[in-house]
């Protein structure tokens, strides 16, 4: 199989987004993701509510940007609350075959995960080449952390994560809505997720990590020969 062109990719990038956008319904509490992929599920819950397919909709957003764009499109949103969501649909960075994940390139990792905790079903959409064998094998694993002390914070993970640096696409290190940075781990090539992520999350300084482990329920990824359904195993 070739290499997609960018274009190509946007494309295949919104048929997975259609497919999960079918299993929305009139009245559902939608966990709105963020990313270049969740863009186009956002988009078309917004068009369907234009054309009535859809009515009663709230969405919920997982980032500032996500919020904007509900509201260009006409999504009613509200601020998350312990009510569940009905739904979440969200792109991913890396996707396992058992649907575990990595997911915080778009640095809105922690509030995707508070909100798509809350969702009776986590729906990831996505195009083929963000399927892995093993988490770590084409992303680094994104881990939100405090700005104060956080260079202490880094060297603490620099002690079993050697591998890795803190974002920063310009001269200032890259801020999350939460007003925290982002360090951008190397996995090993042989780890237990969970074991490394309780590590991670009880390092000092640490507020989350990329991982979203056991939360998805299906996978829709768009390839140049259609869109796969992936479940849970």
């Amino acid at each position: 199989m070739s290499d997609p062109t960018p274009l190509n990719l946007e494309t295949l990038k919104k048929e997975a987004a259609l497919r999960a956008v079918e299993l929305v319904q009139s009245g559902d509490r939608v966990g709105l993701g963020t990313g270049s992929t969740a863009k186009y599920a956002i988009e078309e819950i917004g068009r369907r509510l234009k054309s009535g397919e859809l009515t009663g909709i709230v969405g919920v957003s997982t980032s500032e940007a996500s919020e904007k764009l509900a509201r260009e499109v006409g999504i009613p949103t509200e601020t998350l609350d312990p009510r569940p969501l009905d739904i979440a649909i969200d792109g991913a960075d890396e996707i396992a075959p058992n649907l575990d994940l990595v997911k915080g390139l778009g640095g809105a990792l922690v509030r995707e995960k508070v909100t798509e905790v809350q969702a009776r079903r986590l729906i990831i959409i996505a195009d083929h080449t963000k399927i892995v064998g093993t988490l770590g094998e084409k992303a680094p694993l994104p881990i939100e952390i405090l700005k104060f002390g956080f260079l202490s914070t880094i060297e603490r993970l620099r002690d079993f994560l050697p591998g890795g640096r803190l974002r920063q696409p310009g001269a200032q290190p890259y801020e999350t809505d939460n007003g925290n940075y982002i360090y951008d781990a190397q996995l090993p090539r042989d780890f237990n997720p969970v074991e490394l992520e309780r590590r991670i999350k009880g390092t000092l300084g640490v507020v989350d990590t990329g991982f979203f482990l056991g939360m998805a329920e299906r996978a829709f990824v768009a390839a140049p020969d259609g869109v796969r359904e992936l479940t849970r195993d």
